[in-house]
């Protein structure tokens, strides 16, 4: 009978795509998938260092693992893997209560997951490897990718802008570029089984510079993923609003698999709070870029991520981040609380000053004009049409369809009366809706015939 491995995620979408990888590893090397701590023969956690409450997650998680071997005896191979497991490294072993880690793996080491599971199985002491390593190549046809219609693709390992409040040059290391031909091998393995959507995935995505091809930038990568057959979507993150050039918006207007979304982080509306983190970027200079943006691609729709409470940020300093967000108008915002993360500049160098009352505050007051703003641009859009790829439909409305629009917002319908009910066949399909309603979070609309044109993408 074959071992059984379960994967668990915390994080981003690059923690995601890490763990599709590792599972294709397991796979390959005779382990199958299992979704019950019981049944799994090794437990792998892929952490993520970026906030505090994701490393408490894996504290927690081994302390739940040490009591399931105390009341039934099950002892699975744990190994921990991502950023805080490249952070922390043999720490770990001393930081969690009990023998419960057998594993721990650093970012740039994925690869080796099977041989130190193997090496840990036969030994009292646990295997780490945190080393460096700058290939960033990766087996053709080995990931186990888990959506059935979109695929992440990695383009970039690794960061060198070394911003302040910022933990990935520190845990994913300097910048390393994966070669175009590979990326392209990668998408064409991914669209193979009918996917139709590639998210391509870096640090910063508009450093890209094809080391295969000294021609290629990220623009011209976009074009060339755009030309291969299968692929209907390509979606990026994330951008660097100070690399943003006419370029790149150039390649977003005019590509029609691009969608017309850029997620910009601008992390603060205050130039004083923006040299502070070392963004590198003004707020004059950021609003510029979102005007010529939309002058560009009037159907554009932005998204972003906004730090609350940096080090040294007054109620002046927010409340231009306050008057920022109302200019820019996002579609969606990821918004946080700041808190000092492990060897970053601003640990190291700011204190931490303001109170967590304030920052708690000023996350409540950030999050409730984003939804106002959601709300209005949401509301503004009843009556046009939008392109739906659909994703899911509802376990709990019948008939209920979800997916989402060029712009990624997400649009819920319900199928045409002669659609058998929970038809799955939808999934993948792209179809025209005509927005009736307008929330803070999605929008609502209702089918209309495929021969009806979309003369309005969101």
């Amino acid at each position: 009978m074959a071992k059984k491995y379960l994967i668990e995620t915390f994080g981003c979408q690059m923690n995601f795509h890490d763990s599709e990888r590792m599972a294709g590893l397991l796979d390959q090397a005779g382990y199958e998938p299992t979704s019950e701590d019981s049944d799994a023969d090794v437990i792998v956690i892929n952490t993520c260092s970026v906030r505090e409450r994701a490393e408490e997650k894996l504290y927690t998680r081994l302390g739940e693992l040490r009591v399931l071997e105390e009341e039934t005896g099950h002892r699975p191979v744990v190994a921990v893997a991502g950023c805080v497991a490249q952070q922390e490294g043999e720490a770990l072993l001393r930081k969690s209560t009990g023998h419960v880690i057998d594993v721990v793996i650093g970012t740039q080491q994925l690869k080796m997951l099977p041989v130190l599971i193997a090496n840990a199985a036969q030994s009292a002491v646990a295997e780490v490897n945190i080393n460096p390593w700058d290939d960033v190549t990766f087996p053709l046809g080995i990931t186990r990718r888990g959506d059935p219609l979109k695929a992440y693709v990695t383009i970039i390992e690794g960061c060198n802008d070394y911003c302040a409040f910022c933990v990935v040059p520190y845990t994913r290391g300097q910048e390393r570029m994966r070669a175009r031909v590979d990326i392209l091998a990668d998408v064409r393995d991914a669209v193979a089984p009918r996917r139709k959507e590639i998210n391509l995935l870096g640090q910063i995505v508009n450093h890209y510079q094809a080391p295969d091809d000294p021609a290629c930038d990220f623009a011209q990568l976009l074009e060339a993923v755009n030309d291969t057959p299968g692929v209907e979507r390509i979606r990026f993150a994330s951008p660097h609003p100070r690399h943003t050039g006419a370029r790149l918006i150039e390649a977003v207007r005019t590509l029609p698999k691009v969608c017309k979304h850029l997620h910009l982080p601008v992390q603060s509306g205050s130039t004083r709070v923006l040299q502070a983190m070392r963004r590198r970027h003004t707020r004059e200079e950021y609003l510029d870029l979102v005007d010529r943006i939309r002058e560009a691609i009037p159907d554009v729709t932005l998204s972003t991520d906004v730090i609350v409470g940096f080090p040294g940020e007054t109620a002046e300093d927010f409340e231009q981040t306050m008057t920022l967000t109302a200019a820019a108008r996002y579609e969606s915002m990821f918004s946080f609380k700041y808190s000092p993360r492990p060897n970053t500049l601003a640990s190291k160098r700011l204190p931490d000053d303001v109170s967590a009352e304030e920052k708690t505050a000023r996350i409540v007051a950030l999050q409730a004009l984003q939804r106002e703003v959601q709300t209005a641009l949401h509301e503004e859009a009843v009556g046009t049409v939008v392109e739906v790829m659909v994703d899911s439909v509802s376990r709990r409305q019948l008939g209920e369809l979800s997916g989402r629009s060029m712009g990624n917002t997400v649009v819920n319908f319900r199928a045409p009366a002669d659609t058998p009910t929970g038809d799955e066949s939808w999934i993948g399909r792209t179809v025209p809706v005509r927005i009736t309603r307008g929330g803070p979070h999605s929008l609502r609309g209702e089918a209309i015939p495929e021969r009806t044109q979309a003369p309005i993408l969101l």
